[in-house]
């Protein structure tokens, strides 16, 4: 690169252009652009931070993700001709039916834009282009930033305000503001409340939150929400006796009732567990999902109380899913990781436990994995070699053989410490070989 006079380059001249040619070369990779998507939404969130919520963090990113995209792949054009991607239209419609005002969707934008110029002030520092180029590149990317805001601002609120519209016309409406009174504990009358939902809530039921895999994130969000809503009526339908309630939480994801009622065993009046045996509706659900859907289910209970419940244990046993190793069930029921959700709110302390407790069993090797499986069946199995062998499918000498490996490994008898060991072996199972420290 030749040296040329500050007075001669400008945001638009040659030398501009071939230093952004080779920036937008090495940015446009999966693992740098997705860097940068992280940095720039938590600094939204941090200062917008209603939308850390998962499911519209979602959305942000992938509007995100393909505004910058786009933004990259036109910045070494002298012309701007720049089409607002469908996944930021997708945003503003999350935005819209979540019950946000405007304000929230611009403000966003603004501080988006703050971001991107931090971000690129200090990718220019990085570099350490010379100070003219830095100032010229600088100049060009306000001027980009300053255009891409102005007309997503623009064709964003027109698709807000449609969304907005049509949700405050239509029944949607009354719908997600009833059930957000309930989640949040308000009082309703929930007679007229079980009216506008159409949908009883003295009954029993079981909350179930359905979404779907990263790679359908961010398009054509009506089409995944119409799966999502026949995939919930079909659930709830071989759970329960087929009344189901849905509300989208965004533009892959749905929160879902179904009630039990008119079941064998099924009584409203009581706030009890559902007395079907613990899996047995996620088992039956697990024959009525398919990719790229995954769905989580709370506790079946009663009553309003059991509504909100019910709900929060379906949200955490989603978190639980989503931490977890690749190749997990696509259906997760709250009981069987309660335990994992529970340690795994500290993370710190949770892979404390699991490195104290397990010790030479925390390991990544085949080995590792294979005594730790033994240990956690052998734990499930009440101690009982005969049990945990036909679980695993190996002789019970094996297990014998296993569990005094094991023991000698750990350094102290099994029972000794049978429920820590337990509770770290759980965590393994719902998190994967990340958990190991």
């Amino acid at each position: 690169m030749t040296a040329a006079s500050p007075d001669r380059i400008g945001p638009n001249s040659e030398v501009v252009r071939d230093w952004l040619a080779e920036y937008v070369f090495e940015t446009m990779r999966t693992e740098t652009l997705e860097q940068i998507v992280t940095r720039l939404d938590s600094a939204i969130i941090a200062r917008v931070p209603e939308l850390a919520d998962r499911d519209v963090r979602r959305d942000l990113a992938a509007s995100t993700r393909a505004h910058a995209r786009a933004v990259l792949s036109g910045i070494t054009s002298d012309t701007f001709e720049y089409a607002l991607p469908e996944e930021a239209h997708a945003f503003a419609r999350t935005i819209a039916r979540r019950g946000f005002e405007l304000r929230m969707l611009l403000r966003t934008y603004h501080v988006g834009m703050e971001a991107v110029l931090d971000y690129m002030s200090e990718a220019v520092d990085q570099r350490q282009a010379p100070p003219e180029i830095e100032r010229a590149v600088m100049l060009r990317m306000f001027e980009r930033a300053t255009k891409w805001v102005s007309l997503s601002v623009e064709l964003l609120t027109d698709t807000y305000m449609e969304e907005r519209e049509r949700v405050l016309r239509a029944a949607l409406n009354r719908r997600t503001e009833t059930i957000r009174a309930l989640l949040a504990g308000d009082e309703l009358d929930v007679d007229q409340a079980s009216v506008r939902l159409g949908y009883r809530l003295t009954q029993r039921h079981v909350a179930f939150v359905l979404w779907t895999d990263e790679s359908e994130s961010g398009s054509g969000d009506g089409e995944v929400i119409g799966v999502l809503e026949r995939v919930a009526a079909r659930v709830a339908a071989g759970i329960g006796n087929g009344r189901v309630l849905t509300v989208a939480s965004g533009a892959s994801g749905m929160w879902a009732w179904a009630g039990l009622d008119d079941l064998p065993g099924a009584d409203s009046s009581r706030n009890e567990q559902w007395p079907g045996e613990p899996g047995a509706l996620e088992r039956i659900a697990a024959g009525l999902v398919e990719a790229p859907v995954r769905v989580a289910f709370g506790v079946p209970a009663g009553q309003v109380a059991g509504f909100r419940q019910s709900h929060r244990e379906a949200v955490a046993a989603r978190q639980v899913a989503e931490r977890g190793p690749a190749g997990t069930p696509r259906v997760i029921g709250y009981r069987e990781v309660e335990v994992a959700y529970l340690a795994g709110a500290d993370d710190a302390a949770m892979r404390g436990l699991i490195g104290r407790e397990l010790r030479a069993l925390s390991g990544t090797d085949p080995n590792a994995a294979r005594l730790r499986e033994t240990l956690h069946a052998y734990l499930k199995s009440h101690r009982s070699p005969e049990a945990t062998a036909k679980l695993l499918g190996v002789h019970k000498n094996t297990v014998r053989y296993r569990i005094q490996r094991i023991e000698e490994l750990l350094g102290y008898p099994i029972e000794q410490r049978s429920l820590p060991l337990e509770l770290a072996l759980a965590c393994v199972a719902a998190y994967g070989v990340a958990a190991l420290p």
